[in-house]
C-alpha cells in the first residue's frame, strides 16, 4: 500500500510516500481503507524525537476516517463496509497511508449527511476539546468560560462546544481573527497581544472571575488562566500545567490535565471505550449543526508535510485535512 513514510526521527521535510505491506487485522481490530485524515501538532512533535515503541519506517497521523474493509477475531460491532472515525495510538502505526489498523471497542460510527472529511477533523482538537469541557470541567448553561486560543483547533471546538451547552464564551485571540471566533459563538474577545487579558476578563466578569478555563496554549497562559478563575472554578489544561502555590489552591479550585490519547495505554478499559462514546456524542452535535469541523483546508497525502509544517508555525485557522 502506499503511505508517507518516516524513515527515522527528524523533521516533516523528511516524510516520503513509499510503499509498505498492507497491514493485516488481529483479535479485537478492524482495518480501515482510509478516506481522509486530519494534521495535527502532535504528528510534527512526534516525527521529530521519535518514539520508543516505534518500528522505522513508521506512519504518522491519529484522526482517521473510512470504511471498515477487515474485521479480526473476536469483533461483532463493526461489519465491512461501515462509515468510521477515530483518534489512533500514538504508539501505533497512524493513518498517512491507504489502509490502517485499529482496536474495535475505540472507534465510532459516522452518521448520515457528515462526510468523511468532516470526521476527520475532530478526533485530536475536538475530542481534547469535549473531554475538557464535558467531562472534565463540566460547563452548565449560564456559566462563564474562557476559552484559550480560539482561531485554533482545540479553541474553535471549544468555544463552539461551550456555546451549544448555553455557556458565556470569553475567547482570546490575534485581531485578525476576531470576527472568526465571534462566528463560532464567542461572547467576547480579548487580543492578547494588545490587552491585559487577566484585567479584562475580571472587568468582564464585575471582578468574580471565570467558572471555567480550558487552557490549550502554553504553561503562561495556564498560569493566567489561574488567575482568571474564580473562586472554586475549575481549569482544564492541554499544553502544560501551571505554577501551583498555596496561593492558587486557596481559591478551591480544580484541576484537570488532559491527556486524551493516553486512553490506549491504560489498563482502564472504560477510559478506552470512552474515546468512542465520546466521538459519539462530539458527531452528533456536526451531524445536527451544532458544531462546525473548522475545515479550513483541503489537501493531498503528498501535500502533508507542507501542511505539518504550516502547523508548526502556530499561526494556522481551524483544521487541515488530507483526502485520499
Amino acid at each position: 500500500m502506499k503511505a508517507l513514510l518516516l524513515s527515522q526521527p527528524g523533521p516533516v521535510a523528511d516524510l516520503s510516500i513509499g510503499d509498505i505491506e498492507r497491514p493485516e487485522p488481529g483479535p479485537g481490530e478492524i482495518r480501515v481503507k482510509l478516506a481522509a485524515i486530519g494534521l495535527n501538532p502532535v504528528d510534527y512533535k512526534l516525527a521529530g524525537r521519535g518514539n520508543a515503541a516505534w518500528s522505522y519506517p513508521h506512519i504518522l497521523g491519529l484522526d482517521v476516517a473510512g470504511t471498515v474493509d477487515a474485521v479480526g477475531a473476536q469483533v461483532d460491532q463493526w461489519q465491512i463496509g461501515d462509515r468510521v472515525y477515530y483518534h489512533g495510538d500514538l504508539a501505533k502505526p497512524g493513518g498517512y497511508a491507504e489502509w490502517a489498523i485499529t482496536t474495535a471497542h475505540t472507534t465510532a460510527a459516522i452518521p448520515d449527511g457528515v462526510d468523511f472529511v468532516a470526521a476527520a477533523a475532530l478526533p485530536c482538537a475536538g475530542l481534547t476539546a469535549y473531554q475538557g469541557i464535558v467531562r472534565r470541567l463540566n460547563v452548565q448553561a449560564g456559566q462563564t468560560v474562557w476559552v484559550q486560543g480560539g482561531a485554533g483547533g482545540v479553541g474553535g471546538f471549544g468555544i463552539q462546544i461551550c456555546r451549544s451547552i448555553g455557556a458565556t464564551v470569553i475567547t482570546t485571540a490575534s485581531a485578525g481573527n476576531a470576527d472568526y471566533v465571534r462566528g463560532l459563538g464567542a461572547d467576547h474577545v480579548i487580543d492578547y497581544r494588545e490587552e491585559d487579558v487577566v484585567a479584562r476578563i475580571l472587568a468582564l466578569t464585575e471582578g468574580r472571575g471565570v467558572d471555567a478555563v480550558q487552557a490549550a496554549v502554553d504553561v503562561d497562559t495556564a498560569n493566567q488562566g489561574i488567575e482568571a478563575l474564580a473562586f472554586g472554578g475549575a481549569i482544564s489544561c492541554i499544553a502544560g500545567l501551571p505554577s501551583l502555590s498555596d496561593d492558587t489552591f486557596a481559591k478551591a479550585i480544580s484541576l484537570h490535565k488532559i491527556s486524551l490519547g493516553a486512553a490506549h495505554h491504560s489498563t482502564n478499559r472504560d477510559a478506552q471505550l470512552d474515546l468512542a462514546r465520546m466521538a459519539e456524542e462530539m458527531i452528533r452535535l456536526v451531524a445536527d449543526g451544532s458544531v462546525d469541523p473548522l475545515v479550513e483546508q483541503r489537501i493531498g497525502l503528498a501535500d502533508v508535510p507542507a501542511g505539518l509544517a504550516q502547523l508548526e508555525t502556530r499561526h494556522v485557522r481551524g483544521k487541515i485535512v488530507a483526502e485520499l
